[in-house]
């Protein structure tokens, strides 16, 4: 048989299930030369018994925390690396490689956080407060996230061999939570020394339960890490692929050529088929808390949307419950704030529900529906199902209950184009999603609202320009600073407030809640979350009868 460029030593490769023809691709490409498929069934070596397929549909372009923020790649980071704090799954704050919670001066400003001893990188090198000052310094310097850290942290420095110190630009409520973020898991400075200010996209060096020993964007074999300081993987290795087809994905499930599918881009039908054959004992089926929003973005600066007549015609006028049923079964629940509603200052009524009355309403008084049509061209990713569901879905519901008042124009386009185009003003309206990088109420209001430059109602340069709505009003981002420094009850009410004057103003409609689904072969455990909505891939295991 023919040498391998990547060895899958002790592995069944599985076979391809017409029309799997993503799975093809998959199984060919770590072969050298062009291997026909029945050369490859012939050839198949044996599995090991505890090493695990998991499948999902996220394309992961970089392993580098600065370079790369798509759900997919933070799953993957999130076993090869840890962070200083994490979220247990009932929310409570755990240390990991810190030891205790930050500890704060009188002011406010300075946090000392204590790190853990005996930590080794995957290379053999010492974590140390020097290992974690190198990566959050570079993180600070090409971070397509710097703003993380940059916008709240002033400086960071070693206080001592084990100590961090951390210089605030103002109080910071959430610093234990930011510090959970696993775009700051810590890395090797021996290892990323020549990298220090450019990505190191196929290669990870952390202290994580599993080292990386092969990447490519389809394809990351995950090997566990024998010095690991903390509980072993209960399994021998994670092979963990990344296809681009629901119906291959779904179909390697049910033949057993996977063992864990996540649920990121499954086709709704799908998945509502794969929850009732758990529930009919067929499958495994782990749930993670719901942290990822659905909304649509309105361009609110240039006509039509510029008038917040008509966008609040479009919040009034959007039937979720409909929506959810239509395009999910009901497992994205509608959703009417930014805030997911288990992360405190949310407000669960902040847009309104549904009322076609008050919808007709505005329409008449922005000047459309007695004889005069409102179009609005609605841009949908056109490789996530979901959104061309909720296109097609919404533009019946539009043309169902205010035909002679709006209609909506729908048209797809590539997900990574749309993204390159959106803080340009591209689209007057297009669905997506933010899933905060750690679980606070700023986390998805400053991302979605912040603005460094404004001229009345217009922000010309910040989040609110990059996330495509373009929209601010005076004060706002003087609250959005003040809400992260105030603490309890004061915070909360304020956190509530923002989102009802923002609901007011709709650039942005809120429209369904996402939670993680994870679903195992029935010779598995129930694939568990952490409380940032990733599956555990050290937890993963097989059961084992007497």
């Amino acid at each position: 048989m023919a040498s391998r460029a990547f060895e899958w030593p002790q592995r069944a490769l599985p076979l391809p299930i017409a029309p799997f023809s993503d799975l093809k691709r998959w199984l060919t490409r770590p072969l050298v030369g062009a291997l026909s498929l029945v050369l490859l069934a012939a050839c198949q070596p044996v599995r090991p018994v505890d090493r695990l397929v998991v499948a999902g549909r996220s394309r992961i372009d970089s392993v580098d925390p600065a370079a790369t923020f798509s759900i997919g790649a933070m799953q993957l980071l999130s076993a090869l690396g840890d962070p200083l704090y994490a979220i247990s799954p009932d929310g409570e704050l755990q240390p990991r490689l810190a030891v205790a919670p930050p500890r704060l001066s009188a002011d406010r400003l300075t946090a000392w956080v204590p790190l853990r001893q005996g930590v080794r990188f995957h290379d053999g090198s010492r974590f140390d407060a020097a290992a974690m000052v190198f990566t959050l310094e570079r993180f600070l310097a090409i971070g397509k996230l710097s703003y993380l850290l940059g916008d709240r942290i002033a400086s960071v420095r070693a206080s001592g061999p084990y100590e961090l110190e951390l210089r605030l630009r103002r109080p910071f409520t959430a610093l234990p939570q930011l510090l959970t973020a696993v775009n700051l898991t810590p890395l090797s400075p021996t290892a990323y020394r020549a990298h220090g200010r450019r990505f190191l996209n196929e290669r990870f060096v952390g202290t994580g339960p599993y080292r990386l020993t092969f990447f490519n964007d389809q394809q990351q074999r995950l090997e566990p890490f024998a010095d690991y300081w903390g509980p072993k993987p209960a399994n021998s290795g994670i092979d963990m692929v990344n296809l681009s087809n629901s119906t291959a994905l779904y179909g390697a499930l049910r033949s057993g050529e996977v063992d864990v599918l996540l649920s990121t881009s499954l086709e709704g039908d799908q998945q509502l088929s794969l929850h009732r054959l758990a529930a009919a004992g067929s499958l495994r089926e782990g749930r993670g808390p719901a942290l990822e929003i659905g909304y649509l973005t309105l361009l609110s600066d240039q006509p039509p949307l510029k008038d917040p007549r008509l966008r609040r015609a479009l919040a009034f006028g959007l039937d979720r419950e409909l929506i959810s049923q239509r395009v999910s079964h009901g497992l994205r629940p509608s959703l009417r704030e930014l805030v997911p509603p288990t992360i405190p200052g949310s407000d669960p009524q902040a847009w309104p529900a549904f009322d076609p009355a008050q919808a007709r309403e505005l329409f008449r008084q922005a000047g459309y529906c007695n004889g005069r049509r409102l179009s609005v061209p609605l841009t949908f990713r056109s490789n996530i199902p979901s959104d061309r569901l909720f296109a097609l879905t919404w533009k019946e519901q539009l043309a169902r209950d205010f035909g002679d008042c709006v209609q909506l124009e729908i048209s797809g386009m590539e997900s990574t184009t749309a993204y390159r185009q959106l803080g340009k003003g591209a689209f007057t309206a297009i669905l997506l999603e933010w899933m905060g990088d750690f679980p606070d109420a700023d986390n998805y209001l400053i991302p979605l609202l912040g603005c460094e430059q404004a001229e009345g109602n217009r922000c010309l340069k910040g989040a609110s320009a990059a996330s495509g709505s373009f929209w601010t009003q005076p004060g706002l981002e003087q609250d959005l600073k003040r809400s992260e420094s105030l603490e309890g009850e004061e915070r909360v009410a304020l956190l509530r407030r923002l989102q009802q004057q923002v609901a007011q103003a709709s650039p942005y409609i809120p429209v369904w809640l996402v939670a993680p689904r994870a679903w195992a072969r029935p010779n598995l455990q129930t694939p568990r979350f952490d409380g940032a909505g990733r599956v555990v891939f050290s937890r993963l295991q097989k059961e084992h009868h007497p």
